[in-house]
C-alpha cells in the first residue's frame, strides 16, 4: 500500500488527536490526554505546531507533531513532540518515511538540534532511534507542573 507524506491541514486535527489517544494508550495513561479538538484548531490556526501526515487511501496511519524550541546551549531546535504509527501498522517502513520527513524539515529549517523524548520502557522506539544513531541521554530527568496546580505552586513560592 502506497503510503503519501505532506504537512497536516486544520482537516487533519480530529485524526491527529485520535492517533495522540492511541499513543496514550500504548503508554499506559489515557487519562493523561485532556487537550481538546478545539485546543489544537486554535493552536494550529497560530503556528504553534505544524504535523506531517502519513496517509494510505486518504487515511491517517501516523503523525509526527514538532514545534519550533530554542536550547540555551544550540540555538534554534525542532522538538518532535509526539511521533506515532498505528499500532497495526507498525514496522512497516512508516515511522522511518515520517523521521526523514520530520529530520528534513529540521534541515530546512537549518535547526542546530532535533529532540524528541522517548519513555525508558519503550524498546521498540529507542532501537528504532539508535538504529539512526540518535543519542537516547541517560542523565536527564524531565520536569513538569501542571496549569491547575500554577496557583498552589505559585502560593508557595512568595
Amino acid at each position: 500500500m502506497k503510503t503519501i507524506l505532506r504537512k497536516a491541514t486544520k482537516q487533519d486535527l480530529q485524526g491527529t488527536l485520535d492517533l495522540v489517544n492511541e499513543l496514550a494508550l500504548y503508554e499506559k495513561a489515557p487519562q493523561e490526554v485532556t487537550v481538546t479538538l478545539a485546543d489544537y484548531e486554535t493552536d494550529f490556526d497560530t503556528n504553534v505546531f505544524d504535523i506531517l501526515i502519513a496517509e494510505q487511501e486518504s487515511q491517517i496511519v501516523g503523525i509526527a507533531f514538532y514545534y519550533m524550541a530554542y536550547s540555551t546551549w544550540k540555538g534554534k531546535m525542532l522538538y518532535l513532540e509526539d511521533f506515532v504509527v498505528k499500532e497495526e501498522l507498525r514496522g512497516h517502513g512508516i515511522g522511518k518515511l515520517l523521521f526523514k520527513a520530520y529530520l528534513e524539515e529540521a534541515k530546512k529549517l537549518n535547526v542546530s538540534l532535533a529532540k524528541w523524548q522517548v519513555l525508558d520502557w519503550n524498546e521498540p522506539a529507542i532501537n528504532f532511534y539508535e538504529k539512526y544513531n540518535s543519542t537516547i541521554e541517560k542523565e536527564w530527568f524531565n520536569g513538569k507542573i501542571l496549569s491547575k496546580d500554577f496557583e498552589g505552586i505559585l502560593e508557595l513560592l512568595k
